[in-house]
């Protein structure tokens, strides 16, 4: 029974992320981007912690009643895509035309990447980029660089998301975890320190989000570059 027990509260756990989720979009209603971030920096928390727990409780057998994949993936599409996705509209980072094709783009490829089987690989990473626009949409606003460069990195990681290229998941991908899971902590440190400080020009915070946003992001291409050691003849 105590085992039954916890596994619904990990359910429960993963169910929080939509109340952090509705917070963080009536931040960036009023557009209060520092505190919408600071949600989705929790929200993101709760994510990385749901999973290990929902594997150690063995949900699917101990409260299989919930789906706990599709209560993850309706979390995962409003705090990793629409929310971002909508900061970046309305802060006024991409303006004109170039906002109306990011939200687009945005919301339309990352609903079908969601809903592609092929999405996961054997050892537990992503194929195509997994749709964390909440990771790029945070540098975006801390670094502030020229829309075209904004719209550059839209661009391009939409198209990475159909494209065979492997994105670790920092926890579940067991090969450099030693390493890729500290940098996942450390973005998550940076990130929430760049939304408290209110995105201050000065901050380290920005250099520490964009030292660990492009090793999350190319390390799983090196991966693929690099072979492990086991499997060189």
């Amino acid at each position: 029974m105590m085992l039954r027990t916890k596994a619904l509260a990990v359910h429960l756990l993963t169910a929080s992320g939509a109340v952090f989720a509705m917070l963080a979009m009536l931040a960036a209603a009023d557009a209060k981007w520092s505190l919408m971030f600071v949600w989705l920096v929790v929200a993101f928390i709760v994510d990385g912690l749901d999973g290990p727990l929902a594997r150690k409780y063995d949900v699917e057998v101990n409260w299989g009643r919930i789906d706990g994949v599709i209560l993850d993936m309706m979390v995962d599409y409003l705090t990793y895509i629409f929310i971002p996705a909508f900061a970046l509209f309305k802060s006024g980072l991409l303006p004109g035309w170039t906002g109306w094709f990011a939200i687009i783009i945005i919301t339309f490829a990352s609903v079908i990447y969601m809903a592609d089987k092929g999405m996961k690989t054997p050892d537990k990473s992503f194929m195509g980029f997994p749709a964390a626009w909440n990771m790029l949409v945070i540098v975006i606003f801390s670094t502030e660089p020229n829309f075209y460069v904004s719209l550059f990195w839209v661009t391009i990681l939409a198209i990475a998301m159909f494209l065979p290229l492997k994105f670790i998941h920092p926890v579940r991908t067991k090969r450099w975890r030693v390493v890729s899971l500290p940098v996942a902590l450390a973005w998550t440190f940076f990130a929430g320190w760049a939304a408290v400080v209110d995105f201050h020009p000065e901050s380290w915070a920005h250099w520490g989000l964009v030292a660990t946003s492009i090793y999350l992001l190319f390390a799983g291409i090196a991966q693929q570059i690099v072979p492990e050691r086991n499997q060189v003849s």
